[in-house]
């Protein structure tokens, strides 16, 4: 599971910074992309993430640098040709947004196009091992964020103990690691901890969108194994956060550790801002491990206190 960052601008984008847009590739191959500011197609093609695999665009809020770049992706998509279904969820609003300017555009979308609006609420939407959880944010608007949690995964097979417990290779062997129990030699019950290794726990993604820090979402947030939070502002300039809807660099900190998260990524960075090392340090000095998102960068998902 991997972080890919499209865009890590605030409102504007400059030379070396493109609008919103954060995707997270699943080990099965599911592309869940959060917000899609402006030109996010250009990005999306830099980073060589294939147009035809399945994908969900989940949208924060309706302002242009989070949502504007859902039509560039969709033409873009028509023209490469995809097959494979799009789903797009978001608040109220996402769905007049989509469909009247997909017919006043005259796209003709070859693929199945889903769009759903979303509140508050657990499994919002869900893929091949994993749901999706949104929040309430904290902005000007009706936002949300969004929380990826990948299912509980059973350990590692050993086909040798199902041998010796007179399983053989075949239907039984799948049905012992989907965690049921099954019938061996002579009648003989064997369960799936007979078998498998110690299971894994799924991991856990956070996505803020644009929002002022808040109990409500360090809740939502506890302990992920990666947050990715608004990072707009610098301490310098906390007044114009908070007049704003938005989060400083230490807000940030601040939530993810009172959240108890793992890897806290800073993200949508004012202009102002050239160099986001400063917002990295401002974090930093709350929390840690602290990454200032840069555009097409990666980040490999790893549970906490997990080693590389």
């Amino acid at each position: 599971m991997r972080l890919v960052f499209l865009g890590t601008a605030a409102a504007c984008p400059t030379p070396d910074r493109g609008l919103a847009c954060t995707c997270l590739v699943t080990d099965e191959g599911e592309i869940v992309m959060f917000d899609a500011g402006e030109g996010a197609q250009i990005a999306y093609t830099r980073a060589g993430l294939g147009w035809n695999k399945p994908m969900k665009m989940l949208i924060t809020h309706m302002h242009g640098d989070h949502c504007l770049g859902i039509l560039g992706l969709l033409m873009t998509m028509s023209m490469h040709g995809r097959t494979e279904p799009v789903e797009v969820c978001g608040p109220p609003g996402i769905t007049e947004y989509v469909r009247a300017n997909v017919r006043s555009l005259g796209l003709g979308v070859p693929f199945e196009l889903t769009v759903r609006e979303v509140g508050e609420s657990r499994d919002v939407a869900a893929g091949r091992g994993y749901r999706v959880h949104a929040c309430r944010a904290d902005h000007t608007v009706p936002a949300l964020s969004y929380l990826l949690a990948e299912d509980d995964r059973p350990g590692t097979f050993y086909p040798d103990r199902a041998r010796e417990l007179g399983v053989p290779e075949g239907p039984l062997w799948s049905r012992l690691q989907r965690g049921q129990a099954v019938a061996g030699e002579g009648g003989r019950a064997v369960r799936p901890e007979d078998v498998l290794g110690r299971g894994r726990t799924g991991r856990t993604v956070g996505y803020s969108g644009d929002t002022r820090p808040t109990r409500r979402l360090a809740e939502f947030f506890r302990g992920a194994d990666c947050l990715v939070f608004d990072s707009t502002f610098a301490d310098e300039h906390a007044e114009r956060a908070e007049q704003t809807g938005h989060s400083t660099a230490s807000g940030a900190g601040r939530l993810a550790r009172d959240a108890g998260v793992g890897h806290l990524v800073l993200t949508h960075f004012s202009s102002r801002y050239p160099d986001a090392a400063v917002m990295a340090a401002e974090a930093g000095r709350l929390h840690s491990p602290v990454t200032a998102a840069r555009d097409l960068m990666e980040i490999e998902v790893r549970r906490q206190g997990e080693s590389a």
